[in-house]
């Protein structure tokens, strides 16, 4: 391949991956096509994309992209860029997944925040929560206190009530 291809392919990769800080390096080597179509797909649905890369051009890109911590992601075999979704959690999450309905997607690592994360780490993204899942737990922790306020304002009330109105009964009992 010439100068001038592998330059064109680098600004490709470059801008192609432009302002991404997050993804998630796997390895499809000896996938099949109707489960590479299919994992494709339903990927896509999620709006997770895989950018099979090469390695040498890869590592060009990210170090005039200003990410050249994470060259060291693609060292050796064929290197797939897994990117996208809503947070890389979702990414890894879904990847991990695939790995273990088909044994030959191997999870190879992940770059998260300006740091390389080793491949259990980036497996161990599969197992926290999601974004969605963090604002879920957020809410119920800002409400739980308006809750309890709320409970403690109505409780003694509510037995108040409940003492009155077992009180009328016995009065009305006691005048019929």
């Amino acid at each position: 391949m010439s100068r001038v291809i592998k330059g064109f392919l680098q600004k490709d990769l470059e801008r192609r991956f432009a302002g991404m800080e997050d993804f998630l390096v796997v390895s499809i080597k000896g996938i099949g096509g109707i489960d590479n179509n299919e994992m494709r797909g339903v990927l896509k649905s999620k709006g997770i994309r895989l950018t099979v890369v090469k390695n040498s051009m890869m590592r060009k890109a990210l170090e005039s992209m200003g990410h050249g911590s994470a060259a060291g992601l693609f060292s050796t075999g064929p290197c797939t860029v897994a990117y996208g979704g809503d947070s890389i959690v979702d990414v890894a999450k879904e990847l991990v997944g695939w790995a273990k309905k088909l044994p030959v997607v191997e999870v190879k690592g992940a770059y998260v925040e300006g740091q390389i994360v080793p491949q259990k780490g980036a497996e161990e993204l599969a197992k926290m929560p999601t974004r969605v899942e963090l604002q879920g737990q957020l809410v119920q922790i800002a409400l739980t206190p308006g809750s309890n306020v709320a409970g403690a304002i109505v409780g003694p009330g509510s037995r108040i009530a409940g003492c009155l109105k077992s009180h009328i009964e016995k009065m009305e009992k006691e005048a019929a």
